[in-house]
């Protein structure tokens, strides 16, 4: 089969340059992954920030086997399922701060365009239409579908697509709160929403602590919900069920997919605070969201499957293990010429690059040095500038030398081929 004769159009890469031959996977098992080339790679970005407990895991397996037995498929348009009331009591005990109801979702794109549509209709209720602006930080991802791309703080193209952007505004996060507090102060009044990731997932950026405080600040002030966006750092990914447990306040309503199901279904959840769900039954008031696959009870059996195996295994004391190796590997790596300071925090963490002249490496070029490490054998994500390492929370001393060798190995060739020049 040639590059060009493949039947897949394959996301976010230009069709002619693929090769399906390094990069069509036929297997995966733990932290492993085996290519249509007979080359096993170490996968160094959990799937896709998602199989925190590794692939295959198979008590998460047999759950899911068992709800397709028993309830291949059930909806939850104007009726519910014993399995998604389950998952949702689950989640409701997980985070640190209460939360009122849970609302299913397909993925956290599509979980963004709810809750986007949930702010707004708050408003509304609470007697404050003019408020539509949703607010979102600059370089922020929160998806690809036509709400949740516009919300996206990173360039992915909005403008080409139509995206609508009107009633969406961007800042910074990292100047003290200096673009909030003029926000506020400008437009304030028309605010719905400010959606956060506690840790970009384009660039592994942390947002500052003191940036979180200016914001619950605002919220008290001004009245608008605070979301956490925390598709990519919830479940351990960052040290607890959560990164806003770590929060002085909770946000009136926490997104979570990935690593929710541990990557196993198309599902996200809307944990909703009681704030929002109170004003909804005391004004009898329907929300009009609903998505055909959101909350089946083989995607439910997941979640619960993968709460009980996280319990189980101990994840707070993996995820500080894994954050040390995490740290003794980009520490090593520094080493390298052409590698830089790193970003991000726990197991979620970026590696700059720069080439010769100093200058962050480019698209293409960081593009190229994913790919000549993937052609060593390991499997990280690109970011602006910089290689992402995302690694399962079961990594051994052994898959981090592992990783080690490679990374190393993919720079030098990337050197020796001017990548960095």
């Amino acid at each position: 089969m040639t590059r060009t004769s493949l039947p897949l159009w394959v996301p976010l890469v230009e069709q002619r340059d693929f090769n399906p031959d390094t990069h069509t996977a036929v297997a995966a098992d733990g932290v492993h992954v085996t290519f249509r080339d007979g080359q096993r790679r170490l996968c160094a970005k959990s799937g896709l920030w998602n199989a925190n407990l590794g692939f295959g895991n198979r008590a998460i397996a047999k759950a899911v086997a068992a709800a397709l037995e028993s309830a291949s498929y059930l909806p939850l348009f104007r009726s519910a399922h014993t399995h998604a009331i389950e998952a949702a009591e689950a989640l409701l005990q997980l985070p640190a701060h209460p939360f009122g109801k849970v609302i299913f979702s397909t993925s956290g794109s599509a979980a963004n365009d709810a809750v986007m549509k949930l702010a707004r209709q708050y408003c509304i209720l609470i007697g404050e239409p003019e408020r539509k602006l949703i607010v979102g930080l600059r370089g922020s991802y929160h998806g690809l579908t036509y709400g949740s791309q516009g919300l996206s703080g990173d360039d992915l193209g909005q403008p080409l697509y139509g995206v609508d952007t009107r009633n969406i505004r961007h800042i910074r996060f990292d100047d003290g709160g200096a673009e909030l507090e003029n926000l506020m102060r400008r437009e304030g009044h028309r605010v719905a929403a400010v959606v956060v990731e506690p840790v970009l997932g384009s660039g592994a950026e942390a947002v500052p602590a003191d940036f979180i405080t200016a914001l619950l600040a605002h919220r008290e002030e001004r009245g608008f919900l605070l979301v956490a966006d925390e598709v990519a750092t919830g479940f351990g990914r960052i040290h607890s069920w959560f990164v806003t447990d770590e929060w002085p306040e909770a946000p009136d309503v926490i997104v979570t997919s990935k690593g929710l199901t541990n990557g196993t279904s198309a599902c996200a959840a809307l944990l909703v605070g009681t704030k929002v769900t109170e004003t909804f039954d005391h004004t009898g008031t329907v929300f009009v969201h609903g998505e055909t696959q959101a909350g089946t009870p083989a995607a439910c059996a997941a979640i619960l499957a993968t709460i009980g195996e996280m319990a189980w295994v101990g994840h707070e004391r993996l995820t500080r293990n894994v954050s040390v190796g995490l740290y003794e590997l980009i520490r090593d790596l520094q080493g390298i010429d052409g590698v830089g300071e790193s970003t991000g925090r726990g197991c979620m963490r970026g590696l700059k690059l720069y080439s010769d002249t100093g200058v962050p490496l480019h698209t293409r070029a960081t593009l190229a040095v994913v790919n000549r490490i993937h052609g060593a054998g390991a499997i990280v994500q690109p970011g602006p500038g910089r290689i992402q390492l995302l690694p399962a929370l079961t990594y051994t001393e052994e898959d981090f030398q592992e990783l080690h060798a490679a990374i190393a190995q993919g720079i030098l060739e990337a050197r020796r081929d001017g990548v960095f020049a």
